[in-house]
């Protein structure tokens, strides 16, 4: 392991120890609940409303230009003043001139990503103004001086005792604040003070109204409206890409934010701002009572708008989708990664989560988002969370690319980019690219196992390929087949001489050099069901380099596997894929990797192996010709993208259907995440994951067989179970032991 790695893995085992439990608890509560609210308002309205709010961020952001001028006429209209700021620099300059052009001691401040962006505290500070957040929980981080840890919730690694323990020693109060409720009536009652006492009120805007000029504030406390109302001047930050149309475009993001965020059907506060408001200043220095008055004072509203870096993220193909964000977090909460370390690892300056490198590589540079990037496995997960469906994992793995490309070439880069059989420029570190090139490892492993096998379990090699590629020690290696799937397929006749379909079986780079067994089966229950079983001479889909960032060679494998899966399409034959991530490429990577028409054929053409044995049985095909599970047990574990692509429930009717009992684990990730699972750095972080799941299954194992549908998955719960983990076609096939 490189220095850089062990100080990686040391960072990583310290957030686990730290802030994991809490971090845990948290993201997965409000993940939870928002599976919870979708479901009570319905699959088919919270689609609709995710449609439409991508449609709506489409067209405002495609017609940003003209919306930033509709916005300025608008708040001038109204008494306020426009500043579009090129930068953050740029912006936090303006913010200290109005403070200062108003006299202003004091400036209070609910809670803004944008302004975090800015560094807007510091920036205010440094100019001598005394700048308090409200929010609370934003509150607890300015107090503890720490970046926040989540984009809706900054102070979630935090348990209660913590923040007593924080608020007793910097505050000294009268008496003990050992509950929630003493330490909200203390935060309230100090903020209180310094809101009234505060001359600015800086507030972020999670939606502008270009029509009216309007700000849409969403919270679940009341401090941004006092920021908003009580000081003579407020300010409102946002970055140019929250503008939308009109109050009516607003509709479908105040139906999603606050669902997937936290759960909740509906915000506690939503509020509409057109500001300057109408109700006068308020005066707290009467020596009454605070009344409204002040004189003939008005209000004074800045609306800041931020560029910095959207305007060419804008123009990027691949970022610009990072502007349709709406900070709710749900990428960050549904990610099994995020829910174990928290934004303080998965995060840059300061967006955390999976969009956070969208983010930050638009905003820092390629540079921040390298520190975090590898922490995205692109399961996928947070595709479906997203409520206005940004495509996450692909910009994870741009930028990725980026960063592979971004690196000057060193000698021996040269040297491995004259060996390795792919199409990246030197700078793709040696380590990538060997797991990018897993194919190609594979085919010499076979041709030469068993020895290659034995060879790589000794002491010194693993000592080598743990220096060198940062293969950690503690993790057991695939045993390559000297007979690959192809080799026995080829070599066998049909079993079919009258076939009712005829099947394509993919066999992807694990499944024909490693768990051939699962492709033997496979090809066995296709045709016990009545399917001719070809398996084509093609190699890997692609999926290896893309997850390393290696899109050019992603593509090249992508193009050839579609030309040749695509000629038996053309011949009546059915695509059937074992392994779900390698089925997810062609649904829905390909569409970005190849040309319209070839991933449209092949996406509409290729099916899951449970999935098309349900259809089989559904449209006639005889059970009795697969065995019986006679009421025997499973646990079953489906694989990340087999969710993502709503295809887990055809396995469940599957075997329950052939008499299985079957017990689901409602785990959405095993946390193997290939080869993510099998880096030093993470190995710790892998296997902290994957406890979830093997402690649900700890028990069922016992009385259960346990099978999961991915390579990954299967590897993982070998290493954490005591029973050989199964794929469930295996317990269809005709010829199980």
């Amino acid at each position: 392991m490189s220095e850089s790695q062990q100080l990686d893995a040391d960072r990583i085992r310290t957030l686990l120890e730290s802030e994991g439990d809490e971090i845990k608890e948290n993201t997965r509560l409000f993940n939870t609940e928002r599976y919870d609210a979708v479901k009570a308002v319905g699959e088919d309205a919270h689609e609709d409303n995710r449609s439409q709010a991508r449609a709506i961020k489409a067209d405002a952001i495609e017609r940003l230009p003209e919306l930033i001028d509709r916005t300025r006429k608008a708040v001038e209209a109204n008494g306020g003043t426009v500043y579009v700021a090129d930068d953050a620099e740029d912006a936090n300059q303006y913010l200290a001139e109005v403070a200062d052009n108003v006299d202003a001691d004091s400036v209070v401040k609910s809670k803004s990503m944008t302004t975090e962006e800015m560094d807007l505290n510091e920036a205010l500070e440094a100019d001598g103004f005394d700048v308090w957040e409200t929010d609370l929980g934003e509150f607890v981080i300015q107090v503890a001086e720490e970046a926040p840890s989540h984009i809706v919730g900054p102070s979630l690694h935090k348990s209660r005792e913590e923040i007593t323990k924080l608020f007793e020693e910097e505050f000294d109060p009268d008496e003990s604040l050992d509950s929630a409720e003493k330490l909200t009536a203390f935060a309230r009652e100090y903020l209180g003070e310094c809101i009234d006492d505060a001359e600015v009120g800086v507030t972020g805007a999670n939606f502008v109204l270009a029509e009216s000029g309007s700000i849409a504030l969403v919270t679940n406390e009341g401090n941004a409206r006092k920021c908003a109302s009580i000081p003579d001047t407020h300010v409102a930050v946002a970055g140019i890409e929250k503008i939308i149309p009109s109050i009516t475009e607003l509709e479908p993001f105040a139906e999603l934010i606050s669902r997937s965020a936290t759960g909740q059907d509906i915000p506690q506060y939503l509020s509409l701002l057109t500001p300057p408001v109408d109700t006068p200043a308020i005066d707290f220095d009467s020596s009454d009572e605070p009344h409204f008055g002040n004189g003939d004072a008005g209000r004074d509203f800045h609306l800041v708008l931020l560029d910095n870096g959207r305007r060419e993220m804008r123009e990027d193909d691949d970022l610009r989708e990072t502007l349709y964000c709406i900070r709710c977090g749900a990428c960050a909460n549904s990610c099994a990664n995020f829910q174990s370390v928290g934004g303080h690892a998965f995060g840059g300056e300061t967006y955390t989560g999976g969009i956070a490198t969208g983010w930050e590589a638009g905003i820092e540079g390629n540079d921040v988002a390298a520190e975090f990037n590898d922490l995205c496995t692109g399961c996928s997960r947070c595709v479906n969370a997203c409520p206005v469906k940004i495509d996450i994992p692909w910009i994870n793995t741009v930028v990725r690319d980026r960063i592979n490309r971004g690196k000057d070439p060193g000698f021996d880069d040269v040297l491995v980019d004259g060996l390795v059989p792919d199409e990246e420029e030197p700078g793709t570190s040696l380590r990538k690219r060997f797991f990018g090139n897993f194919e190609a490892v594979a085919r010499i492993g076979s041709a030469t196992a068993p020895l290659s096998n034995a060879v790589a379990s000794t002491g010194p090699a693993r000592k080598v390929m743990e220096s060198v590629l940062g293969i950690d020690t503690r993790r057991d290696l695939p045993a390559f087949r000297r007979t690959t799937l192809r080799e026995w397929a080829a070599s066998r006749e049909s079993r079919v001489a009258d076939p009712e379909r005829r099947v394509a079986l993919y066999p992807d780079v694990y499944t024909n050099y490693v768990r051939a067994e699962r492709g033997k089966a496979a090809v066995r229950v296709l045709e016990a069901l009545d399917c001719e079983v070809v398996v084509p001479d093609v190699g890997g889909s692609g999926r290896a380099p893309l997850s390393q960032g290696m899109i050019a060679t992603a593509e090249k494998k992508a193009e050839t596997v579609a030309e040749s899966l695509l000629t038996y399409v053309e011949d009546g034959y059915d695509v059937v894929a074992v392994e779900p991530s390698d089925l997810a490429m062609f649904r829905r990577e390909y569409e970005k990797l190849l040309p319209e028409a070839a991933y449209e054929r092949l996406d509409g053409n290729s099916y899951e192996v449970l999935e098309y044995a349900y259809g089989l049985l559904e449209n006639g095909a005889d059970p009795d010709a697969l065995p019986a599970g006679d009421g025997d047990g499973v646990a079953y574990h489906s694989h990340c993208q087999q969710r993502t692509l709503g295809l887990e429930g055809y396995t469940e009717a599957v075997l329950e259907r052939l008499g299985y009992d079957v017990f689901t684990s409602d785990v959405e990730c095993c946390g193997m995440a290939g080869s993510f699972g099998y880096k030093s750095e993470y190995y710790d972080l892998s296997i902290d994951v994957g406890k979830t799941l093997a402690d649900q299954f700890e028990g069922a194992a016992v009385e259960r067989t346990v099978v999961a549908s991915g390579t990954s998955c299967m590897e993982q719960l070998d290493s954490l179970l005591s029973p050989e983990t199964r794929h469930p076609v295996e317990l269809l096939d005709p010829e199980r032991q």
